[in-house]
């Protein structure tokens, strides 16, 4: 009896300490900071991240991955390269005292947000699929030092933002389609050391440049002119190539008064928040008078929850040895009324048995785990938490991870079967090869494209056919289902492998694939949407694009195809040919940028593709002989710059024989000025410089040379029709 009694106090001792801590352990995370990331995870869609539990303390255990904490605050956000989708939300700038946010190589798309936490130190965006504007609340982030927005598809001019932002150390804004000058702001960015703007469309002279401490500078491949500033020529990694530059040096300037300290406060001087002094990470809270006696509640908020722990790992010593005493006195009992232990002994080794089996998986289950559950296999809508599973080497994790609770359904277009489905694509390294595209299942592809129904029919091309695909919050994408004989040399691995490679293709002018499907043998790749059809369709089938297309539209969009194809064969380590380009391949977005497509997809051409090119126009006279280039690819464009000049099809049955094949009429001409002016497409009503029209001619002339090893190599193009566009700007 005496057992029980202490058995009993035990128990209500445990459950009274138990109740006591739940106060304290319980929302421990800054609220501000809890609201912040509920927001942020249900804006990209609620994807499935180990740890994350809705409801629950990011700060607290278990840990949510990527997550990083300083006492109640989060302090990092890293997230890089977890297949993440969605949309950043409006309130980002929620987030209390974080000082990092890493994003990168995901597929997040929208623009981002204009409210910015003021806290933050390092921004990385990159590799992902923004749009829009960067916003000018960039000047709200005195504490910036590193700014990583580069390959996505952000617009618009630079911000003029930069002069409260002094301590900016790298910035990397490369592979968009900025325009316009740089901002006299720039000026400011004293610790700036390494800028990176190549692969834009921006325009104006680099002197706001010349007296910032950079010694790695990127301006390749854009439209920038006038003298370049001597002090820029002395940055020991200067790389300017694909820019009409003047030649002149720009003497330097004197030397500029030295900068007020109100403006560029020394680092020396103070620590800023969220440094790093001495090893310690000094945590960036909120300004308050009450700042210091909220540290000092924290602390005394962990020594009680501290001697708590070790009060309650006390009572329960206690229990068990109470316990222990009290069952060694019960078998006692029974060994002296008839040694019955039989049954008993047979109850206890039972349930150690059961304790056993729980703490020891077989190891065919473990195998299990890892496979779905048959309905999942069988229902599209339920996505696998190992989609958003990121590398967390080199991430603190102090807390044991423990199983997250059950989600709901997700919105469907967020949702994309695990990769290391064996009946879907192969497993190993085959299924981290494709990590950077989305898995689509077939189920999911029947039902944004209506079963492939004739309403969502884009257009059949040599490879396939391309359907419209709607998601439920009204994005749409295009599916380019492959017809069965173009990649049926190729085995799964194969076909994973070219995806692979299609996904690493980033560029502001191609199509960005977003994911693909291999199930039931059907493959399919998932492209990006573009709305305004094709060059093609616009130069003769679509007035209202049609009249957009001014002189020098129509220039800009042949510079923007050639940068497309001069990334494809010099850019790349490993370049790589078209083998199919032509106007009907090249699309044209909602701001009439040009996207190639079928980019990475020469392996797939039929056996009769060279035929076709060539009798569509668009092939040289060395495909008689079965030969293919990458002076081909130059030939083909000079065809599609010809179209841009004449609005003509390459092959047009239609017209008379000597005029069908839009080379064959027009090669002759380019040298005579008055038939050249005879040639341009009328619907331009005479809107063209005459200087203008004859270097263009010159550019067609050598494109569409006869010979393959006089045709000059697309980097040239790119700085021939660059120069042109900045002699020649309005028109």
């Amino acid at each position: 009896m005496a057992c029980l009694f202490l058995k009993l106090d035990a128990w209500l001792l445990c459950l009274v300490i138990l109740l006591s801590a739940l106060p304290f352990h319980h929302g421990f995370t800054d609220p501000r900071d809890v609201f912040a990331i509920t927001q942020l995870h249900a804006s990209l869609g609620l994807p499935l991240l180990p740890g994350w539990i809705p409801g629950g303390d990011p700060c607290g255990p278990p840990s949510w991955q990527g997550v990083e904490c300083v006492n109640a605050n989060i302090t990092a956000l890293k997230l890089s390269g977890a297949n993440l989708g969605g949309e950043l939300p409006d309130d980002l700038g929620m987030f209390a005292s974080i000082i990092d946010i890493d994003l990168s190589n995901n597929h997040i798309g929208g623009s981002i947000p204009i409210s910015l936490p003021i806290t933050l130190q390092n921004f990385f965006l990159s590799d992902n699929q923004f749009t829009g504007d960067i916003p000018n609340s960039l000047s709200s982030l005195g504490q910036l030092k590193s700014l990583s927005l580069n390959n996505n598809q952000l617009t618009g001019s630079i911000p003029d933002a930069f002069e409260p932002i002094t301590g900016l150390i790298n910035m990397d804004l490369s592979w968009n389609s900025l325009t316009g000058v740089l901002p006299a702001s720039m000026r400011s960015l004293l610790a700036l050391t390494s800028l990176h703007l190549q692969n834009n469309q921006l325009i104006g002279v680099l002197d706001v440049l010349q007296d910032l401490p950079l010694t790695d500078l990127n301006v390749e491949n854009n439209l920038f002119s006038g003298p370049i500033p001597s002090k820029l020529l002395n940055i020991p990694s200067f790389r300017r190539a694909g820019n009409p530059f003047n030649t002149t040096i720009l003497p330097s300037p004197p030397a500029l008064p030295p900068v007020s300290p109100t403006k560029a406060p020394s680092p020396q001087l103070a620590p800023s928040p969220g440094s790093n002094v001495h090893g310690q990470f000094v945590t960036p809270l909120p300004q308050s008078g009450g700042e210091e006696k909220k540290s000092t509640s924290n602390k005394i908020i962990w020594i009680a929850v501290g001697g708590l722990v070790l009060i309650l790992v006390l009572v329960l010593g206690l229990f068990l040895s109470i316990s222990r005493c009290c069952r060694g006195r019960r078998s006692m009992e029974k060994i002296v009324k008839g040694n019955e232990i039989g049954l008993g002994n047979l109850s206890v080794s039972h349930k150690q048995d059961e304790t056993s089996q729980f703490h020891k998986i077989p190891q065919g289950l473990k195998k299990a785990d890892k496979q779905p559950a048959a309905s999942q296999m069988r229902n599209p809508l339920v996505k696998q938490g190992t989609d958003h599973s990121i590398d967390m080497t080199g991430l603190s994790d102090t807390h044991p991870r423990s199983n997250p609770l059950p989600f709901p359904l997700l919105p469907a277009e967020r949702i994309a079967a695990d990769p290391t489905f064996a009946s879907l694509t192969p497993t190993g390294s085959a299924s981290k090869m494709v990590e950077s595209a989305k898995l689509f299942t077939i189920g999911m592809l029947q039902q944004y494209t209506n079963s492939f129904s004739e309403e969502n029919l884009i257009g059949k091309g040599m490879l396939g056919t391309v359907y419209s695909m709607q998601l439920p919050k009204g994005k749409v994408l295009a599916v380019k289902k492959l017809d069965k004989a173009a990649s049926a040399h190729l085995s799964d691995q194969e076909f994973l492998e070219l995806v692979s490679s299609i996904s690493k293709l980033r560029h502001a002018n191609i199509v960005e694939l977003v994911g693909y499907c291999l199930e039931h043998g059907e493959r399919l790749l998932v492209y990006n949407y573009c709305g305004n059809g094709t060059l093609d369709e616009a130069l003769n089938l679509d007035d209202e694009i049609n009249k957009k297309l001014s002189w020098n539209t129509r220039m800009i969009l042949g510079l923007q195809a050639a940068k497309a194809l001069e990334y494809l064969h010099e850019t790349r380590q490993q370049p790589i040919m078209h083998r199919n380009f032509k106007s009907c391949n090249l699309l044209l977005s909602d701001d009439l940028s040009v996207k190639v497509s079928d980019c990475g997809l020469a392996s797939l051409m039929p056996a009769n593709s060279i035929a076709q090119l060539q009798n569509s126009g668009y092939g040289g006279p060395e495909l008689d002989f079965g030969s293919y280039s990458y002076q081909s690819d130059v030939y083909s464009f000079g065809v599609v710059m010809l179209q841009l000049l004449t609005g003509r099809k390459a092959y047009d049955r239609s017209r008379p024989r000597g005029e069908q094949y839009l080379v064959r009429w027009a090669f002759t001409q380019l040298y005579d000025i008055d038939a050249l002016s005879r040639m341009v497409d009328p619907s331009l009503k005479g809107s063209y410089p005459s200087k203008s029209l004859s270097r263009v001619a010159d550019i067609i002339s050598l494109c569409i040379q006869p010979e393959p090893e006089f045709r000059p190599p697309m980097s040239e193009i790119v700085q021939k029709l660059v120069s042109i566009i900045q002699r020649h700007p309005n028109p």
